[in-house]
């Protein structure tokens, strides 16, 4: 029963952390328990250990702390990528370990120890290929391509130079100050690969997103039958209904089987749910990069038009309120007439912010030419296409 605890708390905290580092920050927990664990995890923790450094070892020693943050995060280096390779290897290694004693079993076969290896040097190749793949680098010798490719919408891209690179500025692309270089069609900087998310790896980083869905979703349900075979080459449901007299229903045995799996096979039932939450976990971010593959935006201008309608809405309140002051409001009418206002605008934001982007956002070409955009990349077609023109 205590291991059964255990797992229950285990999976409940991890959960719980999970929600509140990626939702946290959503107004609907503002003042929640899931609002003070995101800004913890975000933003209080490491003000906290600044602190305590600062209190023990004093100034020098908070400066080394930031020189590793500096290290870590502003500059491109591998650690993630070792991180990321730690947790598979691990992960794989454990479960070989654990489970392929019982492959074959009664619900699944000994191909599965062959599959699972392939799919894991699969994800492996995957996750190379995003991490050492050109993202879409803009330099001087290319600029020019990426300029005719994609063209300025004049809303949140206009034509201007690149303050650092000193090269024009193609619409959709944005200088990485980690990586220290122009990016076309850039997403965002993706800590994991120690790469930029751009025009020619997105294809490659959403195939990672997915695969590794799938890998996680495959070793979760087959671990899952691996346990079941367990207790049907045991006879356990027969034990417990003929020996120990429990009535032979769902809702009776499953606790009772459910005990005695927590207690025999820990080991698979913790991979079981770390592999299933680490595969919700990417099924959330791969539908939402889907999404924007599909509408044919990028992870960097959802803010720039986030920062955009933001700024439409406080012109709008600034004419409202110089319209009321003219027609003679005062200003404690005007407070109350803004706030009820805005209540009720409040809930509707976010489909009117949508509306405006899809309304507004020129590079959505519809669903099949967006995708074909993200798999054949604008910039790769234009360089195909400008021989054919010499020849002629």
């Amino acid at each position: 029963m205590e291991v059964q605890w255990v797992l229950v708390c285990h999976g409940m905290v991890t959960l719980t952390v999970v929600v509140s580092f990626l939702c946290g920050h959503s107004p609907i927990f503002k003042g929640t328990p899931i609002g003070w664990i995101h800004y913890f995890l975000t933003f209080g923790a490491w003000d906290y250990l600044l602190r305590f450094v600062e209190f023990v070892f004093g100034s020098k020693g908070t400066d080394a702390v930031l020189s590793v943050e500096s290290f870590c995060c502003d500059r491109p280096n591998p650690f993630l990528q070792i991180i990321y390779l730690l947790i598979l290897g691990s992960t794989y290694f454990i479960t070989v370990k654990s489970s392929f004693a019982y492959i074959p079993g009664y619900y699944i076969g000994e191909v599965h120890k062959y599959m699972s290896f392939g799919a894991v040097v699969i994800g492996v190749l995957l996750f190379l290929l995003t991490s050492f793949c050109d993202p879409g680098i803009v330099n001087a010798k290319n600029v020019s391509q990426y300029v005719s490719a994609y063209p300025y919408d004049d809303i949140i891209y206009s034509e201007k130079e690149c303050p650092t690179c000193k090269i024009p500025k193609p619409a959709r692309s944005k200088h990485c100050s980690i990586c220290n270089r122009c990016v076309a069609r850039f997403d965002h900087h993706c800590a994991w690969m120690n790469n930029c998310i751009g025009e020619k790896n997105t294809k490659y980083f959403m195939a990672f997103l997915l695969w590794h869905f799938i890998l996680c979703l495959y070793g979760a349900v087959a671990i899952g039958f691996i346990l079941a075979g367990r207790v049907k080459e045991l006879g356990i449901v027969h034990i417990l209904t003929t020996y120990y007299g429990i009535e032979n229903s769902f809702r009776s045995l499953a606790p009772r089987v459910l005990q005695w799996l927590v207690g025999t096979y820990n080991t698979q039932i913790l991979l079981l749910v770390f592999l299933a939450l680490v595969s919700l976990l990417l099924a959330g971010f791969f539908a939402y990069h889907l999404n924007l593959c599909l509408t044919n935006t990028t992870t960097n201008e959802k803010f720039k038009w986030r920062e955009y309608i933001s700024l439409q809405k406080k012109i709008s309140e600034a004419k409202a309120s110089a319209a009321a002051l003219k027609a003679g409001m005062s200003n404690t009418d005007l407070e109350r007439s803004s706030k009820s206002k805005w209540r009720g605008l409040w809930r509707r934001s976010e489909a009117k912010a949508e509306a405006i982007v899809a309304k507004r956002n020129m590079y959505d070409k519809g669903n099949f030419r967006n995708i074909s955009e993200i798999v054949f990349p604008l910039s790769s077609r234009q360089a195909f296409q400008k021989p054919s023109h010499k020849s002629e």
